[in-house]
């Protein structure tokens, strides 16, 4: 049946609690050709559908039968006369004005979201803004560059509020949809009902990719007053953009002062150990187990977007199906080259430029025959950890400084003794160590 397949793909996008409430009361009354007609308990719950999910419902519909072309709401009892528009209603002592948002991802929510250093306080202030916290002020403003979860945090945001919260007026969208909505109302001479949509039908703002609005000067200036008073009535703003208000060019300097009127936080690159975490998790959900030593492969060798570290896991597991699931390092290897191509093998000469960053000491100058510790020191250290972590015979490593393998074979003893005594050094060593893998 055509309604119970629809209602099986809306719970794939709506929250347990909004579902059980508004769509399974629904029922399947008749068919009329491309006509389908659903039953409501009472009118003011067919008005609240109306104004919520009918959208959505008849989205669902069409998927798993293309041959319907509308879906209309009636009162238990009868067909509602007028199909092509349906009455709306208003509940009984609620407010003006509904939620509005896009399709929500159903795992993008805060059980599923990986807490780390680089996102841990981005993280937490949307936890904040669903519990009515006035510490964080009232707009968040958040900015970090693609596939580091912003989306994910304000779907957290929008599906905590619909199960906690179902009555709360959400209005979820892009810039570019607020700017587009702004534009047709314009052209339709309807921009008193936009502001009211948006000025005193909403509690809770959620704007996503404010960088498009860069030189629109009309649409600043309208969401800069939606924003003027939305604060001033004590409502929530979260905006979400890629760069910090700051370095957002052609910005009202008004408007940008409205979108730093709260806390600006950042969400950084996920650390390694994260990102370990993140594929373990991955991998789980997607039921197969990866060894340590290739979570460390993946995790080492993919950076930055979130999004790449699933589809190394997906890659992964579609290899090991054709392997009967047998996970291999080739198998690995390749899955890791999809997304960031071949990586150049790891060598002396990238190692002791990362160690001369560190110490603050040129190539020149470890290829230098200076004796001064300060340059020594590290010269011993960059051939320690080459022969620790490369495959390069002690010659190899010699030649990069300008030695013979003697003394490679030496700065090694010499490096693996002051390790195994001095605590600091062994620390200072491990930390090095990490940043090599991290290469």
């Amino acid at each position: 049946m055509v309604w119970e397949r629809a209602k099986q793909k809306l719970q794939e996008t709506i929250t347990q609690s909004v579902y059980k409430l508004w769509i399974e009361p629904l029922g399947l009354h008749n068919r009329r050709g491309a006509h389908l007609f659903l039953s409501c308990p009472d009118k003011y719950f067919k008005a609240f559908v109306s104004q919520n999910f009918l959208a959505a419902i008849t989205e669902a519909v069409v998927h798993e039968d293309q041959s319907i072309e509308m879906v209309h709401l009636q009162d238990a009892g009868r067909i509602d006369s007028d199909v092509s528009k349906p009455v709306q209603l208003q509940l009984p002592q609620m407010v003006t004005g509904t939620s509005q948002f896009r399709s929500l991802h159903p795992r993008y929510t805060f059980a599923e979201f990986m807490v780390g250093a680089g996102n841990i306080l981005a993280q937490s202030a949307c936890r904040a803004v669903c519990s009515l916290d006035d510490s964080i002020g009232p707009c968040l403003y958040i900015n970090s560059t693609t596939g580091l979860g912003k989306t994910h945090l304000t779907h957290a945001i929008a599906h905590e509020l619909l199960s906690t919260a179902p009555l709360t007026r959400l209005h979820y969208l892009t810039a570019q949809q607020f700017a587009a909505e702004m534009v047709a109302n314009i052209r339709s001479n309807e921009m008193e009902g936009f502001k009211r949509k948006y000025q005193e039908q909403c509690d809770i703002l959620l704007i996503e990719d404010i960088q498009s609005l860069i030189g629109k000067k009309k649409t600043q200036q309208e969401l800069n007053e939606v924003l003027d008073t939305l604060i001033k009535s004590g409502k929530r703003i979260v905006l979400t953009a890629n760069k910090g208000p700051r370095e957002l060019s052609d910005i009202d300097d008004d408007f940008r002062s409205r979108m730093t009127s709260g806390l600006v936080t950042s969400i950084k690159q996920p650390d390694l150990e994260t990102r370990r975490r993140i594929v373990r998790i991955k991998a789980a959900a997607h039921n197969i187990r990866i060894e340590d030593h290739f979570v460390d492969h993946i995790a080492q060798h993919i950076k930055g977007d979130v999004r790449r570290l699933e589809s190394a896991v997906i890659a992964l597991r579609a290899r090991a199906v054709l392997a009967n699931g047998k996970i291999d390092e080739a198998m690995v290897d390749d899955s890791v080259a999809s997304l960031v191509g071949r990586t150049q093998e790891l060598n002396t000469r990238a190692i002791s430029e990362m160690v001369g960053r560190q110490f603050a000491v040129s190539m020149g100058e470890m290829e230098s025959k200076s004796r001064k510790k300060s340059i020594s020191y590290p010269r011993q250290v960059a051939m320690y950890l080459s022969r620790k972590h490369t495959d390069q015979t002690l010659a190899d490593i010699g030649k990069i400084f300008k030695r013979d393998h003697s003394t490679v074979l030496h700065a090694v003893k010499v490096i693996g003794d002051l390790k195994r005594r001095d605590t600091s050094v062994s620390a200072q060593l491990d930390l090095l160590s990490e940043r090599v893998r991290q290469l």
